[in-house]
């Protein structure tokens, strides 16, 4: 989904709330959050169990109906599966091919080769902005955390050293710069030129990726000193192989489905009409789904078949790759989960009443209400539709550049703080093999930064152009 109807969705939103309303579901959405944090590091529940947990108090504490909140949960954690669980199950099978066949050691050592020692930080942001620019941010981590983890390993670097640049290269995208669904629904919204929209959110995502990336990575490898974990670790292939793919086919195997992606995007922002039939096709064959299982039938042949793999090496290969995944893919789904109990018992709708009577600038009040529908939802989407259709009006005198910035306030504003009730907060933690203190002190901590200072950029730019 690359487009939203605003429309749709506040016709859909709930009914405002009192008063007592607001105040009891202030207090639920806290309690909730602390039962949580609370289960998971005093009692080392399981995170899985302990968001179902967490959930439940939510909507009881709210005064929802149990029934309710159950299919609230339910939902939200099936939808969260749905978008995503495919996605990482074909990028773990993507992820064991690259290992098994050696390919993924071609790529480490090249990179190893061109770009090391203080290089390999700005080396991984490079690569990740640009992997990241058509690609939904759960896709490009699934095709980076290999890379990133073997990195780490091989070159005896820290991990956190070199997966923040990565991460904050692919958050930067996601939030700021078009055609990420985000961006593309508050440009929709405010009426903001893409192309305008698309030239100003490249400029801001520079300097706010260097210094979330390769600058913050310093102070975050310090706070947080972790090593690679081995169950997620791909492991180099048996040095009985004859022969590896080249770098040159690994890599494109690698790109395949950020070609694919971005082919699609480019389409439908060229022709823009859903009943041509190139668009069509492009929509088809661009899906993050399609171009991820491209990815791996083409795998079969780029990687295997030169490592010397036989068709009897396929099923278990897929099998071995598929198993380290489990636990995750129920995190991330229940992370969905709490995120839509937020969403049902009407949090969302509660910071936009509240903020409804603000009289400040309109770029910071856009930034100010994306960031209070993240943090009490999770999900940097509902913050920009959110956000985007509350302060609409405001853009019908605004410039064609302060109509483009508008967008991109709203778009940093919903990148401000991830925590435990955001699916990527999990996806983050469970990959890099960390805790949720260890987890927020670097990962949520990268994205605050990234909210504060392309927000302060906006404001910056505004008084300029």
């Amino acid at each position: 989904m690359t487009r939203l109807s605003v429309e749709m969705l506040a016709a859909d939103a709930p009914a405002p709330i009192t008063s007592a309303g607001h105040a009891q579901l202030g207090i639920a959405v806290l309690a909730g959050i602390a039962v949580i944090v609370l289960l998971i590091t005093r009692f080392k529940l399981h995170a899985f169990l302990s968001l179902t947990i967490g959930s439940l108090a939510l909507g009881a504490i709210a005064g929802a109906p149990l029934d309710k909140v159950l299919t609230s949960f339910t939902t939200g954690l099936g939808t969260t599966v749905a978008g995503v669980g495919v996605l990482i199950a074909l990028g773990a099978i993507l992820g064991k091919m690259l290992a098994d066949s050696g390919g993924a050691d071609q790529i480490v050592d090249t990179i190893l080769a061109k770009a090391g020692g203080r290089a390999m930080p700005w080396a991984m942001v490079l690569i990740a902005s640009v992997i990241g620019l058509p690609l939904f941010f759960e896709v490009g981590v699934v095709l980076l955390i290999p890379v990133v983890l073997m990195v780490a390993k091989r070159g005896n670097y820290s991990l956190i050293r070199i997966g923040i640049p990565a991460l904050a290269g692919l958050s930067v995208m996601h939030g700021l710069v078009p055609p990420h669904p985000g961006p593309l629904v508050a440009i929709d919204a405010v009426k903001a030129n893409l192309g305008v929209t698309l030239a100003l959110g490249v400029l801001i995502a520079v300097p706010t990726v260097i210094i979330a990336g390769p600058l913050f990575s310093k102070f975050a490898a310090r706070w947080v000193d972790v090593p690679a974990p081995d169950r997620m670790l791909p492991q180099r292939a048996s040095e009985e192989l004859e022969q590896r793919p080249g770098f040159g086919a690994t890599l494109a195997t690698i790109l395949l489905p950020v070609v694919l992606m971005l082919s699609k995007a480019l389409v439908d922002i060229v022709i823009d009409d859903p009943a041509n039939l190139t668009q069509r096709v492009f929509d088809v064959i661009g899906s993050p789904l399609i171009a991820l299982l491209a990815a791996v039938l083409v795998g079969i042949f780029t990687l295997l078949r030169p490592a010397g793999f036989g068709r009897e090496r396929l099923t278990p290969l897929v099998e071995k790759g598929l198993a380290p995944i489990a636990g995750i893919l129920l995190i991330v789904g229940a992370g969905g989960g709490f995120k839509q109990t937020l969403i049902d018992t009407g949090v969302g709708q509660m910071i936009l009443d509240i903020s409804k009577d603000w009289s400040i600038p309109a770029l910071l009040l856009a930034w100010l209400i994306a960031v209070g529908i993240r943090l009490a939802t999770g999900s940097a989407t509902v913050a920009t539709v959110s956000a985007a259709g509350l302060v609409a009006p405001l853009a019908a005198d605004m410039s064609t550049t302060h109509t483009a910035l508008l967008v991109l306030a709203i778009g940093a504003g919903s990148l401000f703080f991830s925590h435990v009730n955001d699916a990527g907060f999990w996806l983050v933690k469970e990959y890099f093999g960390l805790n949720v203190g260890q987890t927020l002190k670097t990962w949520s901590v990268m994205e605050t930064i990234i909210s504060v200072v392309a927000g302060g950029l906006v404001l910056l730019l505004s008084l300029v152009i």
